[in-house]
């Protein structure tokens, strides 16, 4: 995959820990590079991580080129807030990804929101038949969506990059430096959760579909 950014630079031939040695570096200390707009400890992050991030964003989004779109928008928003990463909030690795899913999440709103805007001068298509489908779909996205957000930040951080985002308990574990047992628990009590507002919304069934 051939990632270019247009600012700072393209990461794809910056070279990444070429001639810096930064490949010993952690990735907290690189984001602290990042912070000081340094593009080459960007590159280095890019290196480690644009693969699980085009990943992450493709299950999200199912499209090799959005994917690819929200990834770059990712590493920008990475290039411009590094400043604002606390390590003792979160690892490197999980603010980065969660900065993937919600580009790729925003993508796919974009998306809905373009594809409901009608064509100028086109004559007006036929109503297809599933369009009563169509708008119960997203009517349960919209519901989920918001349930999630009612979820503490802890269980809604594993559902998204676990459940939603495609992360096995094992991966999720390691990149949000916690026990396997502990993000478990988290998974299965945001679960829980997340019925139980689906339940009061009609939409419990929404969860395993």
């Amino acid at each position: 995959m051939g990632l270019m950014l247009e600012q700072p630079t393209g990461l794809a031939s910056s070279g990444g820990s070429t001639g810096r040695g930064l490949a010993h570096f952690t990735d907290e200390a690189l984001l602290s590079l990042v912070a000081t707009s340094d593009d080459l400890a960007l590159a280095e992050l890019y290196d480690r991580f644009g693969g699980i991030a085009y990943g992450l964003a493709l299950r999200v989004l199912r499209d090799e080129s959005l994917a690819q779109d929200a990834v770059q928008e990712a590493f920008l928003d990475v290039w411009r807030t590094a400043d604002r990463f606390l390590a003792e909030r979160a690892k490197a690795s999980t603010w980065i990804l969660t900065l993937v899913h919600r580009r790729a999440v925003d993508l796919v709103r974009r998306e809905e929101r373009r594809r409901a805007e009608p064509l100028e001068g086109a004559p007006e298509p036929p109503a297809p038949e599933n369009v009563a489908e169509e708008a119960t779909s997203r009517f349960r996205r919209r519901i989920v969506q918001e349930a999630l957000r009612r979820l503490p930040p802890e269980q809604r951080q594993a559902l998204e990059l676990g459940y939603y985002g495609g992360l096995t308990q094992s991966q999720l574990a390691e990149q949000l430096g916690q026990p396997l047992g502990t993000v478990k628990s988290r998974m299965f009590a945001g679960l829980t959760r997340l019925r139980d507002l689906l339940a009061q919304a009609g939409l419990e069934e929404s969860i395993s579909s």
